[in-house]
């Protein structure tokens, strides 16, 4: 393959693909962050919703920009049809997957952080027990970023596979 072979769709592509890695790559591990910091010393939960606040806003969030905005070209310039299955299923869970992300992560991971951080503040030292509204709500987190999990494979799958093309 030369350089001359080398075209704005591919950058893109590649651009895309690496979005894809980089934004939601991280999202997948944030899965062990919570379970881990329970074993070793629930003292770590506030770490770990500024961790994920973080992930969420400074990868997750401007990778999902540049995913949708190279996936817009792509489609373009790639002569598919933004009526094809595989294309809008896609563009809609990305869709979904932004509005989790403002919607529901940032804000859950802002309102469990400064819950946790007060409960532990007034807890006694050794192992503190932690309020049935925070492990609800961590609970709760933990079974819709599982589902956001599930949409990220299929969003890859329908994209690899395109069925329908």
């Amino acid at each position: 393959m030369s350089l001359a072979a080398i075209t704005g769709y591919n950058v893109s592509l590649f651009v895309h693909i690496t979005a894809v890695v980089v934004g939601f790559g991280a999202t997948f591990a944030e899965s062990l962050t919570f379970p881990i910091a329970m074993k070793l010393d629930k003292r770590h939960l506030p770490y770990v919703h500024r961790l994920q606040l973080a992930i969420n806003q400074r990868l997750t969030t401007p990778a999902l920009v540049v995913v949708i905005l190279t996936g817009i070209y792509q489609t373009v310039e790639g002569d598919w049809s933004f009526g094809a299955f595989w294309i809008s299923a896609t563009f809609a869970i990305a869709i979904v997957l932004g509005g989790l992300i403002g919607g529901y992560f940032i804000p859950v991971d802002r309102r469990l952080g400064a819950m946790v951080e007060a409960e532990l503040a007034g807890a006694p030292d050794g192992d503190p027990e932690l309020s049935d509204e925070y492990q609800r709500g961590a609970r709760v987190e933990g079974i819709v970023g599982g589902l956001a999990g599930v949409l990220i494979i299929a969003a890859v799958f329908l994209m690899v596979t395109k069925p329908g093309a």
